[in-house]
């Protein structure tokens, strides 16, 4: 096969593969996962439900391949935070702020996120290796960060022993108040969620920082 029509091959498959997840997206808001058909995605992608299996076994693989977009969506958010900011603490608030921001302007990819762990366990080989890559990707961006605050002095050698421990502190810390702001305040709308979260973020900031405290 020459290149040009193999090329413009890919670019077909790659299209169709992206009006699936494009489909999906809009039809399972609007009708929900467990009463959305494989026919209801094929019909809104204007494929045959035929040409649907053959990109996706089933509607769970189609939800992971949107959590999959969602993981790139938070790789991208992390890296625009980490090309923006100066030293390496305030790459860490930024990506921190990317975090909360993932949350608030894209809830769904949000929530999907919060299922990939378990997700990815039925995912065959191929998907679940892009699925750890995308979790990687964020992890090799938040130790670089913190490698670059402890050579610049920005970040306290004392308070940070590993890279990777420290990143999946901060996030999962991050990510546990966003849980608790997102339930209380589905109860009670009054609960000052940005608050919390803003102040977890300073206090999280200020526990790996060389700077002194305020006051």
């Amino acid at each position: 096969m020459n290149e040009p029509l193999k090329s413009r091959r890919e670019r077909e498959k790659q299209a169709r593969y992206d009006a699936i997840l494009d489909a999906a997206e809009q039809v399972f808001p609007e009708k929900g996962y467990d009463r959305t058909s494989m026919d209801d995605i094929a019909r809104t992608a204007s494929l045959s439900r035929a040409l649907l299996y053959v990109y996706f076994k089933d509607k769970a693989a189609i939800q992971r391949g949107i959590m999959l977009r969602a993981g790139q969506d938070l790789v991208h958010r992390f890296e625009a935070a980490a090309r923006d900011a100066g030293n390496g603490l305030e790459k860490i608030r930024a990506m921190g702020e990317a975090y909360y921001r993932f949350y608030l302007e894209a809830p769904d990819y949000f929530t999907l996120l919060t299922k990939a762990s378990t997700a990815i366990a039925d995912a065959d080989e191929q998907q679940a290796r892009d699925m750890l890559c995308s979790k990687n990707e964020l992890m090799v961006l938040m130790e670089a960060a913190l490698k670059q605050g402890l050579d610049d002095g920005s970040l306290n050698r004392h308070q940070i022993s590993s890279a990777e421990e420290t990143a999946l502190y901060l996030r999962g810390a991050l990510h546990g108040v966003i849980m608790l702001c997102q339930a209380e305040s589905s109860q009670n709308p009054a609960f000052p969620s940005d608050t919390l979260i803003r102040h977890t973020m300073e206090m999280l900031t200020r526990s790996i920082s060389t700077r002194a405290p305020a006051g």
